[in-house]
């Protein structure tokens, strides 16, 4: 993975991630968004194609890493 990408999520992706990262399933981040659950599995592979990450979890454990992502 790669450091070029901090700070270039949106803040949508943000905000499906932040809700991943609380436990959330893609149906439950759909309906607290208002947004399709195609809508948020594609910000999820957005977001790991810009970081580089092979899978979800990856892309969390990145994300925290980096500060792009606050665990609560």
């Amino acid at each position: 993975m790669t450091d070029q990408y901090k700070r270039v999520l949106t803040k949508r992706e943000r905000d499906v991630f932040q809700l991943l990262s609380e436990g959330y399933a893609t149906a439950d981040i759909a309906q607290s968004l208002t947004i399709t659950e195609k809508t948020v599995r594609n910000h999820i592979s957005n977001v790991m194609l810009k970081i580089g990450a092979k899978d979800r979890t990856q892309a969390l454990v990145y994300l925290v890493k980096t500060n792009e992502l606050t665990i609560n």
